[in-house]
């Protein structure tokens, strides 16, 4: 019997952490990459707009810049995440990090 498939959604980010007034800001800004992680089977929560923040597998704070569908059949080139949070960064960074977008 073939597992239920469930939607995978590429989530394009940047490592970011909060600085001492609580704001995020880019990790390691001056030589910042953006990366790839995807929904996985045991992801909680949802994707409420770009900017939102979450969390991954190895509790790394991540901003979401951009998303990409992902055929179900390719996930597994792709780091899954573990959650979402309720906490999104400013638009300022969002633009920041989307500067490293091909």
């Amino acid at each position: 019997m073939a597992k239920p498939k469930y939607p995978v959604e590429e989530y394009i980010g940047v490592p970011v952490e909060q600085d001492d007034s609580g704001q995020y800001v880019i990790r390691d800004e001056a030589s910042f990459q953006l990366h790839s992680w995807r929904t996985g089977r045991h992801t909680k929560g949802k994707l409420k707009k770009i900017g939102q923040v979450f969390l991954t597998e190895n509790h790394l704070t991540v901003a979401v810049i951009a998303t990409k569908p992902v055929a179900y059949k390719n996930r597994h080139a792709i780091t899954p995440m573990q959650r979402f949070t309720s906490e999104f960064v400013s638009d300022d960074l969002i633009q920041l990090a989307r500067t490293k977008l091909n």
